[in-house]
């Protein structure tokens, strides 16, 4: 972002959500265990949504948005990242989804920490 890529910016910042969110999907999965196809493969998503139900974290986060409405707003900007960005012009957006990822009190990546 600040060497003025702003559509770069705004693409990898979605990306370590999704990472983020893939953690939290690892760490379910125990050495050795053979885990269930359709969740393997529904782990393949870039949809940030999906990565939430599939890591279990939508009912809490949804409370944690009920509780914390920045978190909620930055869950809104968030949310609709998507893998296709990078093909898109995004950079007016990339300030509002690094401030929304890397908030130190209410972003989404500190949220996530909690649960990886």
């Amino acid at each position: 972002m600040a060497a003025g890529f702003q559509d770069g910016a705004y693409y990898l910042c979605g990306y370590a959500v999704e990472c983020a969110l893939k953690a939290c999907i690892a760490k379910q999965t125990q050495a050795g265990d053979f885990p269930e196809r359709n969740r393997v493969n529904d782990s393949y998503s870039h949809d940030l949504m999906k990565l939430t139900v599939i890591a279990g974290l939508k009912p809490l986060f949804e409370e944690a948005c009920r509780n914390d409405k920045v978190l909620e707003r930055y869950w809104t900007v968030a949310k609709d990242w998507n893998e296709s960005s990078r093909y898109e012009s995004r950079g007016a957006r990339a300030q509002d989804l690094i401030e929304a990822i890397t908030d130190p009190i209410h972003g989404v990546m500190r949220w996530l920490q909690q649960h990886w």
